[in-house]
């Protein structure tokens, strides 16, 4: 491997990775698997199948054996330092997985040790807990599920978004277990685990404090520019416009902000400016020059 590619690891990360790993097995292992609910992506696809196959092909080996795979197969697409960040994720993910069920005096048999046989429990603190390893996953450069990268890849081609091709294959997913297991009662709680965790992945990925970037479109921008300047302590950056209806030259001040200060900005702009418009959207990212910005 090229010592430019080398350069580009951090060992921050890796820690960080394996706490993800660790976390997303704690919240499989200890609240889903016991009561057999199903994860989603190629997890819950591992869980499955080793309800169905004998003991001896575990959990562990289902993620080992389908993810590992499809993290090489999206190597060319995705990168050397994601793909070895994932697979690194993923075997943390699978070890754990396997001391807390095979080694570690805990006994996931029947039922969570936490949650016992109550399947709502069960299915909001596992979505809650693995959607943490999730999100801390992504968040630093890797992956808990190759289901992901399949997605990367294959979503365009179908016209679908990345999204919506993960989406319909947990649905299709969850249809294939009811209808394996003959029941839909754990099917449809599955359902409540994927829905929390992918809130929580978005909670971790974007954090609590992410940032707004605000568009003005103002006749009165020296005004509107000072009060957020003073107000917030920051910069705007000023763009000569012209309206295409009115016909008649504006200003657009573009500036980015905490989710907790649009409210006060609103009520600035509108404070100058009535008749000012306004369009607020979500920033994941910030770069200045050289320095790459974490919006949480």
């Amino acid at each position: 491997m090229k010592k430019n590619v080398l350069a580009k690891f951090s060992p921050f990360h890796f820690l960080m990775l394996l706490i993800a790993g660790i976390i997303n097995a704690i919240g499989v292992t200890l609240f889903i698997a016991p009561v057999q609910l199903y994860d989603s992506g190629i997890s819950g696809t591992s869980i499955l199948l080793s309800q169905l196959t004998p003991d001896y092909l575990s959990l562990s080996f289902f993620l080992i054996l389908l993810n590992i795979p499809l993290l090489l197969f999206g190597f060319k697409r995705q990168g050397a330092v994601f793909s070895i960040y994932a697979i690194f994720t993923v075997c943390v993910y699978s070890v754990a997985a396997w001391l807390i069920t095979d080694v570690l005096p805990i006994d996931v048999s029947i039922a969570s040790p936490l949650a016992g046989t109550d399947l709502f429990l069960c299915a909001l603190f596992g979505g809650i807990i693995s959607g943490v390893g999730s999100g801390l996953a992504i968040r630093y450069g890797g992956a808990m599920d190759g289901i992901e990268v399949v997605a990367v890849i294959f979503a365009k081609p179908l016209g679908l978004s990345v999204g919506t091709f993960v989406l319909i294959y947990n649905v299709l997913l969850y249809i294939i277990c009811g209808i394996v297991m003959g029941s839909w009662i754990l099917p449809l709680y599955s359902i409540v685990t994927y829905a929390a965790g992918s809130k929580t992945v978005d909670f971790i990925v974007d954090g609590l404090d992410s940032a707004k970037a605000a568009m003005i479109i103002t006749t009165h921008p020296d005004e509107i520019a000072r009060a957020v300047s003073e107000e917030f302590g920051t910069g705007l950056t000023i763009i000569d416009a012209h309206g295409f209806y009115s016909d008649t030259p504006k200003t657009v001040l573009y500036v980015v902000v905490n989710r907790f200060q649009t409210v006060k900005l609103k009520t600035l702009v509108k404070g100058v400016d009535a008749n000012a418009y306004m369009a607020i959207s979500p920033v994941a990212d910030l770069l200045h020059g050289s320095k790459e910005e974490e919006t949480a």
